[in-house]
């Protein structure tokens, strides 16, 4: 099961890193041939996403680290470092491509630089980054589904937020076209506006991560259910979880019947230990704490 999630990780990693290396060098060159600025700040946007999909692999290689002394439960957590790494390259990549744009738009009203129209070729191409885009974003978050893979979660909100800057890049390429030359510095200023909102995102839920945010409430009555039928416990009194990386340790408190003896209280928490492990996806452990309470409590 591991070594599936991982491969399936990996894979969605591969296809995205590949098809980011093909869009950086189609879409730079074309966007300067072109005269287009708003293909060029996104091919600017698809050359870091290919250094940070370097990074993202690294960091999924490291997570696959056995668990050892000074980590027990494993390494799992470099893949919310990677993701926050990758939240961190975007936010970057937008402010380099507001700055850039802002100032191409600003030498155009001033007189300081020659606005031809952009070439045809710039909107066949960022027509062809849509496309591609809407196709890996599908792919990678199914990926990110199937995995519970931080990273690959980032990479897939990555992808969504390419279809909507080509999407830009194209309008303001059209209207440089048709003989509205700012337009197509003011898309590639709005492209980065929507990629820095894309990794703001990214940063909060790899930070949610890295803080042990996890599921309160449904967790919570998700736990309770699956243990309303077990014999012998009274009352689910608390739950708690820790995450590390995409799995859970859970930590639940149970009440039993006081008169019972150790053994028997120690064969239902067992019961119970596997039961949840069983059934709520990727718990890697469960703590059981018992002790007497009355029937019928809450």
């Amino acid at each position: 099961m591991m070594e599936s999630r991982h491969s399936r990780s990996l894979r969605a990693v591969n296809i995205g890193l590949g098809a980011n290396v093909l869009l950086a060098l189609v879409k730079t060159s074309v966007g300067i041939v072109g005269h287009s600025t708003a293909l060029l700040a996104d091919g600017i946007n698809s050359t870091s996403d290919v250094v940070y999909y370097i990074i993202v692999r690294i960091f999924m290689s490291l997570a696959r680290k056995p668990a050892d002394r000074e980590h027990p439960y494993g390494h799992a957590q470099f893949e919310s470092i990677a993701a926050l790494v990758v939240g961190a390259f975007v936010i970057t990549t937008a402010v380099a491509i507001f700055w850039g744009a802002v100032n191409t738009a600003f030498d155009m009203a001033v007189g300081k630089e020659e606005a031809p129209a952009p070439a045809r070729l710039a909107l066949w191409v960022a027509s062809a980054t849509i496309l591609l885009k809407i196709g890996l974003t599908a792919f990678t978050r199914r990926i990110a589904g199937l995995t519970a893979n931080p990273a690959v979660q980032a990479l897939a909100n990555d992808h969504r937020n390419d279809v909507f800057s080509a999407a830009g890049a194209a309008v303001g390429i059209l209207l440089g076209i048709a003989g509205h030359p700012w337009a197509d510095p003011m898309a590639g200023a709005f492209v980065s506006v929507l990629v820095f909102r894309t990794g703001i995102q990214i940063l909060r839920d790899s930070s949610e991560n890295l803080m042990d945010t996890v599921p309160g409430r449904d967790l919570d009555q998700e736990v309770r259910r699956l243990l309303a039928d077990v014999r012998g416990v009274k009352a689910v009194e608390e739950v708690q979880a820790h995450r590390f990386g995409p799995y859970l340790v859970l930590n639940v408190t149970i009440g039993m019947d006081g008169s019972m003896t150790v053994a028997e209280g120690d064969r239902i928490a067992s019961s119970v230990e596997d039961l949840l492990a069983a059934s709520i996806e990727f718990t890697r452990r469960v703590h059981v704490h018992y002790h007497p309470t009355v029937a019928g409590a809450a």
